[in-house]
């Protein structure tokens, strides 16, 4: 095991490899970075298994070159030799008086232990560390949790078991709910976690020793001075694919690793990505309304998922929050609004600031889908007879486009649609995408959290998942209850309720909406050329957060025809959150 360490570099105390025991005798590996007058200091703490040691620039380069090319302010002012994947750069928060703390997670980095990803026990040790930072000497006993990703989900979890000296925290495009979220889509299974294990996770596994990558800051292993064998990895670690595949319904296995909204108090910040379908958007908005917490606030913008956090604006937003919690700063962070937008336009971002999600003025519009021609209208005629749309349930499905809108519409909030499908099996997986059209027909596309190419909104549903938890669900979110499966007899009729993720976007007059039905995930095109070094796949409309595994979506059960009734009492819509022009 690697011994503490301790030099000044950078105009910083830094202290290495310093021990965390835990309750059960394990200890977890922590690097300290603090000013250099003695003093006690509000920290920022995070907990996670990218490996503390391992340098944003090597281990994610594509994604670090893109951001300060497009952004040089993060780059500047800086050595940029202790930037880490998705965590504060400590040498812009410690000249203004901040403790940082990087802990590497059981079974990760400099910890040893198994991994297991969100578990019950990630989360125990979380809580020890905070309190562990909490009495410090030079710690002015209040945490802050800061973070993007994997950093902000598991503060929902760990502000769940409200430790003591948590004191606020800032979760940057944190999802929550481990069901919802991040691991089943409306009940289809998402392979986005299985394949981010192994490229995220296992290659800084605690053990890789010499077969693992070195500090760019000390040149001394990211992953622990012993080096172990495959077997003895593989031993270490759960099998997450394996294990998400097991529980295809929101069990006690989902519910032990998602928040619990009641016992969340701690002040907090939550910042949602528009275009962060799949991932980085609906826990944040789901915190924000859900959570317990009397001082609370939204912030919700675009861009890359990890760009924000890093940039003059997002950092100055976090150090405004965190100034005042942790420091007790008077700076008129409480008489803020509590929600700030970046609202989003083809070609900018307008910011306003807003006093509540969603917002009150929203003009709650049912866009009613045409059978005849396909189309989408908000004055539809109601149907005097019945028709039918099929399409080949695996296939591309069907788009209903509207007009072209006479002025520029604002969609902003969340998005619901009402269907009626049958299906010529058991089951049926709907796919559905809001998009935008130029008047020539091209569609307008987004830079979105990871992926370059995305549409307006998705929003996904299992045909044999439609239950609605009634406590939960709006008409503009309707909250599934997941807890058991209503297969279809063949041909039966229906009502599916399907959650569109929250989004923003001001469409330009003479711009088309539409909402497609697909029975697979939605590309932009079949080839794009986009890659990050961290996935496995080309980017062609939604990133890593697919749904193609054959074990989950078997050609018997969700192949055949999906067919999309209308008529008398079944006239489908998708309700869009118009807002007024002020």
């Amino acid at each position: 095991m690697a011994a503490p360490k301790s030099e000044v570099c950078e105009g910083m105390r830094v202290e290495r490899d310093v021990p965390i025991i835990v309750d059960d005798g394990l200890s977890l590996r922590a690097d300290v970075f603090r000013p250099l007058p003695e003093g006690r200091f509000p920290v920022l703490l995070t907990y996670g298994p990218y490996g503390k040691g391992l340098a944003f620039q090597e281990g994610y380069p594509s994604a670090w070159q893109r951001m300060v090319a497009d952004h040089p302010e993060v780059a500047s002012g800086t050595s940029n030799r202790h930037q880490n994947w998705e965590v504060v750069d400590p040498e812009k928060w410690v000249p203004d008086g901040y403790a940082c703390v990087r802990v590497d997670s059981r079974g990760t980095g400099c910890s040893p232990g198994r991994v297991d990803p969100f578990s019950p026990r990630e989360t125990r040790d979380f809580y020890q560390c905070i309190q562990w930072a909490g009495v410090q000497p030079w710690s002015n006993g209040r945490v802050g949790l800061s973070g993007v990703s994997y950093y902000g989900i598991n503060q929902w979890h760990v502000a769940s078991l409200e430790p003591p000296h948590l004191a606020a925290m800032c979760i940057w495009e944190g999802a929550a709910d481990w069901y919802r979220d991040m691991t089943h889509h409306g009940g289809i299974l998402s392979t986005f976690w299985a394949n981010w294990y192994d490229m995220q996770v296992k290659t800084v596994q605690h053990g890789l020793g010499e077969r693992g990558p070195r500090s760019r800051a000390t040149g001394e292993l990211v992953c622990g001075d012993e080096t172990f064998t495959d077997a003895a990895l593989a031993a270490s670690r759960c099998d997450l694919g394996a294990e998400i595949l097991a529980h295809p319904l929101d069990d006690d296995y989902h519910r032990a690793r998602s928040p619990d909204w009641d016992r969340i108090v701690v002040p907090f910040l939550s910042a949602a990505n528009w275009g962060g379908q799949g991932l980085h958007a609906r826990g944040n908005f789901e915190g924000y309304v859900r959570a317990a917490s009397r001082q609370k606030w939204l912030e919700a913008h675009g861009l890359e998922h990890w760009t924000h956090f890093y940039t003059d604006y997002g950092r100055g937003l976090q150090k405004r929050f965190f100034d005042h919690f942790l420091k007790g700063e008077e700076n008129g962070w409480e008489r803020r609004p509590r929600v700030l937008l970046q609202v989003r336009h083809a070609d900018r971002f307008v910011e306003r600031a807003e006093h509540e999600w969603p917002l009150a003025r929203t003009r709650w519009t049912a866009w009613h889908l045409g059978p005849a021609h396909h189309t989408l209208s908000e004055h539809a005629a109601p149907l005097a007879h019945e028709a039918k749309v099929s399409f080949d349930a695996l296939g591309d499905g069907v788009t209903f486009l509207s007009a072209p809108l006479p002025h520029a519409t604002e969609l902003t909030g969340p998005v619901a649609a009402r269907l009626f499908v049958s299906s010529s099996t058991t089951d049926a997986d709907l796919f559905l995408v809001l998009r935008v059209f130029t008047p020539d027909l091209r569609e307008v596309v987004f830079q979105g959290a990871i992926d370059p190419h995305t549409p307006v909104a998705q929003g996904w549903l299992r045909a044999s998942h439609r239950k609605l938890d009634a406590r939960l669900s709006t008409p503009w979110r309707p909250y599934h209850a997941h807890d058991e499966r209503q297969p279809l007899r063949p041909g039966e009729v229906v009502q599916a309720d399907v959650e569109l993720w929250p989004t923003s976007i001001v469409v330009a007059a003479g711009h088309r909406i539409a909402l497609t039905v697909r029975g697979r995930d939605y590309e932009w095109q079949a080839a794009t050329g986009a890659r990050l070094s961290n996935f496995r796949n080309e980017l062609r409309g939604c990133g890593p957060f697919l749904h193609d595994d054959p074990r989950d979506r078997p050609d018997a059960t969700f192949g055949g025809r999906t067919t999309l009734h209308f008529g008398p009492g079944r006239q489908p819509y998708v309700l869009l959150p118009v807002i007024p022009e002020a």
